[in-house]
């Protein structure tokens, strides 16, 4: 609530304060201002001249930033369902596998956005969970996520360079880090949206690159972008690459320079790229075969079929419900999901606000109202028309499903940002009175983003949505407790009161019957029973998350005794 608050009241607040001031300096001393301000944004122009630099530059402040600010914000308890498959994707990839052989006892295990036969695995692409895999081997799966968020802020710079001047493009990466890698879910949790934001970029920075000159790297980085999407958002991805994917084809086939012109695009470009892209479904196919058994099943795919009943586009209507083996499922996906959205035009306008109020959130600031009169011009600017539509194509995308996260538009970010900083440079030539208004109201725009973020983090606000940060805390504290504790154990999970179904404890790592710490459901007597033959080694526990406070219980037939401190 307090966080609510802040933004509602405080930021916005500031916000004017700072435009105000901006634009009474720019009205009183209009060559004095300017002058000042320009000595001061010198230096990004200084930074952005040698291109390369200014990539590296971007990645390693990315990193010194984020870093900087552990003690606000700190590494990120998992506490969403998506983020324990993912770490469970990223656990499997670290032992070895591309999945786990299914559990004898899988049904006390069971729960959200996993996959059990026939294999152990998670329901999601693989690239996020590679990315988190390097992470966990140098030490922390929040590693990778910082890597990869770095990454994206870099990979935006290189992009944009190919698009716009390059003072410009360093502008946009710096605005992606003040908007997404301070306090954003994107940055604070395990299931944000830098992996395919970076792939999104390198096909961006890439074609722009081609446009101009046929190159065997670029090509390669291309088809890479291209295949990191795949496996990261397969479905955006199609609507993502469909305005390149044309502006491609057109450039290889045109005939302005020749036909031995063609026969080297052909050769540089189309044979590298092409060859990439067939190794990436191949491999795919294998995925899939490993997880599902058939190189023509997604994960994904199989997830849907055996657990969905939602609606996944608005044109849908839910599916029949069907009997699951333990309450929190049946509340999942029974009611949760099958209520979500139902085809009547109420919840077509609560899927599209919702939509629009966290892509808000998530991308957006206060002070972006005033760019949004120099947004009109943008499309008077033919260099980046395909870039606006390439943003719209991933739009409609979204446009049309009924699950509203804004990382869906991943693949979008370096555009995203792209079109904001080509409205700043519109902004930028606004004149009132003879007064540069428009070049201080594009100041106080970023400022008021640098101190949007600053609030937030000096607050300790992971994410205004509250998706980062940290987690199941209680979760983790047991969990930790247990790993010190000497044995092996295994927490029954039976909830109580008013548990939300969004708080799942029941997860676990790629190898179960070698876990120190194992989360089970607590079920009927005839499950419980086998569970406790199985794993007879290990010392039972009970938690029942719902209350106040969790306490660790000792588990017993007839009574349950807490249990002191470790």
């Amino acid at each position: 609530m307090f966080l609510s608050g802040l933004r509602a009241t405080t930021e916005p607040g500031i916000t004017i304060i700072i435009a105000a001031t901006f634009c009474v300096l720019a009205s009183v001393w209009p060559r004095q201002s300017e002058r000042l301000f320009r000595f001061a944004e010198r230096w990004l122009c200084k930074s952005a001249i040698r291109r390369g630099l200014a990539v590296l530059v971007t990645f390693l402040a990315v990193l010194a930033m984020r870093l900087a600010l552990l003690p606000f914000l700190r590494v990120p308890n998992p506490g969403i369902a998506d983020e324990f498959s993912y770490l469970l994707m990223s656990d499997t990839f670290v032992h070895g596998r591309l999945a786990n052989p299914a559990h004898p006892m899988w049904k006390s295990f069971e729960t959200f956005h996993l996959i059990w036969l026939p294999t152990y695995a998670s329901k999601y692409p693989p690239a996020q969970g590679a990315i988190l895999a390097v992470g966990q081997l140098l030490g922390h799966p929040w590693i990778g996520v910082l890597l990869s968020v770095a990454a994206m802020c870099a990979l935006t710079v290189w992009a944009l360079q190919a698009w716009m001047p390059s003072r410009w493009a360093l502008l946009a990466g710096l605005l992606v880090a003040g908007k997404l890698c301070i306090a954003s879910y994107w940055i604070n949790s395990y299931w944000g949206g830098a992996v395919a934001g970076a792939a999104g970029a390198l096909v961006v920075g890439a074609l722009g690159r081609l446009l101009r000159r046929a190159g065997v790297a670029n090509a390669i980085l291309l088809a890479v972008g291209v295949a990191i999407l795949a496996n990261s958002r397969p479905y955006e991805a199609i609507f993502f690459c469909i305005p390149p994917g044309v502006a491609f084809f057109r450039w290889l086939v045109r005939k302005k320079e020749g036909a031995g012109a063609r026969a080297l695009r052909w050769r540089l470009v189309f044979v590298p790229a092409a060859t990439i892209l067939l190794a990436t479904v191949a491999w795919m196919g294998y995925y899939n075969w490993r997880v599902t058994s058939s190189p023509l099943v997604t994960p994904y795919a199989l997830y849907l079929r055996t657990y969905d009943r939602s609606a996944l586009f608005i044109w849908q209507m839910p599916k029949q419900p069907q009997p699951y083996g333990s309450l929190e499922l049946d509340a999942m996906y029974n009611k949760f999901e099958r209520f979500h959205y139902r085809r009547t035009w109420e919840d077509l306008k609560a899927v599209s606000l919702e939509k629009v109020l966290r892509c808000n959130t998530t991308f957006a600031w206060p002070a972006l109202i005033f760019v949004l009169p120099a947004l009109l011009f943008v499309d008077r600017d033919k260099r980046v028309r395909l870039l606006v539509l390439t943003l719209l194509a991933t739009l409609a995308a979204f446009v049309v499903t009924t699950w509203s996260f804004p990382h869906y538009i991943a693949p979008a970010t370096c555009l995203i940002f792209g079109m904001v900083v080509q409205g700043i440079r519109h902004l930028r030539t606004m004149r009132v009175f003879k007064r540069p208004i428009g070049a201080a109201l594009s100041r106080a725009l970023v400022v008021a983003l640098l101190v949007d973020a600053t609030l937030l983090a000096a607050h300790g606000a992971n994410d205004p949505l509250g998706w980062g940060g940290w987690g199941l805390s209680d979760r983790a504290d047991i969990q930790d407790k247990l790993e010190a504790a000497p044995g092996k154990h295994l927490v029954m999970v039976h909830y109580v009161g008013h548990h939300s179904i969004h708080e799942e404890w029941v997860y676990n790592g790629a190898d179960i019957d070698n876990s120190k710490v194992l989360w089970a459901r607590d079920l009927d007597a005839k499950h419980n029973t086998a569970l406790f033959r199985y794993f007879k080694d290990r010392k039972i526990w009970l938690v029942e998350p719902g209350e106040e406070s969790t306490p660790l219980l000792e588990y017993r037939k007839s009574e349950f005794k807490e249990i002191p401190e470790f």
